[in-house]
């Protein structure tokens, strides 16, 4: 039997000045309309069966041995499904409006919610008819969230049904800095988080040239390496080959 599912953490405090205001958005007291029901409901190396089918998902759900690590589907609390619900009537209101400015401030915010609240609130905002805004909020997540949280965010979504917005929002989400990832694959294996890990580094060479690929290693190559390589060999053998070809002329590797 799978663990009892885990509180909703709490949102950290982005990075940047974002305008607050709870759960009434940019001054809009709440309308008062009915909640939304519920919705139904450090390692040496990487395994490498985490990532050996080229069709698995870049979360890694699909392909994970150990049924403890797989993403489990985790429901918002009434709190945050009155949060979606009133999100969504805001966003309809302020775009009906002409209001982008202030419908821009929601999406940036929403963006750094739990992760759980994203398949919900991806299902509303789509029945709503805004299916833009959703890509907006999507992206910005990718853009912004660190990335442990990227593939929390990644696995709420192929955990709630939308694998297609999952695997979308690492591959965006991997085009970044490669210290950075190295960074945060390093984080993830200090603290233990084996899938975490193996997700970043999968997404890594999956969507970055080798050389990029290669350039997260920087950080400490000789954890790093290791790691890369056999993200590398899940995708490929040739994947695997290039990437170490990328990390010898990088002067990473042996």
């Amino acid at each position: 039997m799978p663990p009892p599912a885990p509180a909703e953490e709490a949102r950290p405090a982005p990075s940047r000045k974002r305008r607050r205001g709870g759960a009434r958005f940019a001054g809009v007291e709440d309308d008062g309309a009915a909640p939304l029901a519920e919705p139904a409901a450090a390692v040496p190396e990487l395994p490498v069966t985490a990532t050996a089918a080229r069709g698995a998902r870049f979360a890694g759900a699909a392909a994970e041995t150990d049924a403890e690590e797989r993403p489990q589907e985790r429901r918002p609390d009434a709190e945050g499904l009155r949060e979606v619900a009133h999100l969504v009537r805001t966003l309809t209101r302020l775009r009906r409006e002409g209001r982008s400015g202030d419908a821009h401030v929601l999406l940036n915010e929403a963006a750094y919610w739990p992760a759980v609240r994203f398949p919900v609130l991806a299902g509303e905002m789509e029945r709503a008819g805004l299916a833009a805004d959703w890509a907006t909020l999507l992206w910005e997540a990718a853009a912004t969230l660190p990335a442990e949280r990227l593939v929390a965010a990644s696995d709420a979504l192929t955990a709630g049904g939308r694998a297609e917005d999952g695997e979308q929002i690492l591959r965006q989400g991997v085009v970044r800095p490669a210290a950075e990832i190295g960074h945060a694959a390093l984080a993830l294996a200090d603290g233990t988080r084996h899938r975490e890990l193996r997700a970043l580094l999968d997404a890594c060479v999956r969507m970055r040239t080798p050389q990029d690929a290669a350039r997260t290693a920087a950080p400490d190559p000789g954890r790093l390496v290791p790691l890369l390589l056999t993200a590398a060999r899940g995708v490929s053998e040739e994947r695997h080959w290039d990437v170490l070809h990328a990390l010898r002329v990088a002067g990473l590797a042996a």
